[in-house]
């Protein structure tokens, strides 16, 4: 029997190159916050049809990274103080768990490890401000993966577009602190000590002073 033809497949490859393309674009900084996303624009410039970028679009709307403005007009996401403050929020509380975890497991010595040359990373001073970013949710996405629940890891993910487009739009002048090794290193020591609660604490508070830098005093209301 003849093999049929994977126009499907062809089909469906672009669509998630076209994601993945407008998902990179946005997070790297390309398309900032507030920026207008034009169908007609985005398709010439991926070489894809409008419908592809819809979909695209749309995806991305599920994502949090995409919002509809006046009139249906779709702009990258731009959060609120309020907003950015529930962010932090969540992930105070992902990441809280991710650290109960791993100070009930068996192996967390061997996490600390990791932990700790996951710090030196954090201040490579040849990194620009996209790399220190980086650098920054590689250590957080690591706390998590360590935590070895892979649906708190799901739902971190869900979170690191959004997160990372903040960041970005907030410049870079609040952030070198922030993203330090020192500045990270009071969760290794307390996941090293054993103290679920202060380990929550310190983490909690980590991401408190990150909404208030970004978001300005009220974030801590």
């Amino acid at each position: 029997m003849a093999a049929q033809p994977l126009t499907s497949l062809d089909r469906s490859t672009l669509r998630e190159r076209s994601l993945e393309a407008l998902r990179t674009a946005i997070t790297s900084g390309e398309y900032r916050p507030g920026d207008h996303l034009g169908e007609e624009e985005l398709a010439g410039r991926l070489g894809v049809s409008r419908g592809t970028v819809r979909e695209a679009l749309r995806h991305l709307q599920q994502e949090g990274l995409v919002t509809a403005g006046a009139r249906g007009m779709l702009r990258v996401n731009s959060l609120t103080p309020a907003e950015i403050r529930d962010l932090f929020q969540v992930r105070g509380a992902l990441e809280g768990l991710a650290v109960t975890l791993i100070i009930a497991s068996r192996r967390r010595d061997a996490a600390v490890a990791r932990l700790r040359k996951a710090l030196s990373d954090l201040d490579d001073p040849h990194q620009d401000f996209s790399a220190h970013i980086d650098a920054d949710l590689r250590f957080h996405l690591l706390l998590c993966q360590l935590s070895e629940n892979s649906v708190l890891v799901d739902a971190w993910r869900n979170l690191e577009g959004l997160v990372r487009i903040t960041i970005l739009s907030d410049g870079d002048e609040h952030h070198p602190n922030l993203m330090s090794g020192s500045h990270h290193e009071p969760i290794v020591d307390a996941v090293e000590a054993g103290d679920s609660a202060q380990a929550v604490k310190v983490l909690k508070d980590h991401m408190l002073l990150a909404a208030e830098r970004i978001a300005g005093p009220a974030a801590s209301r």
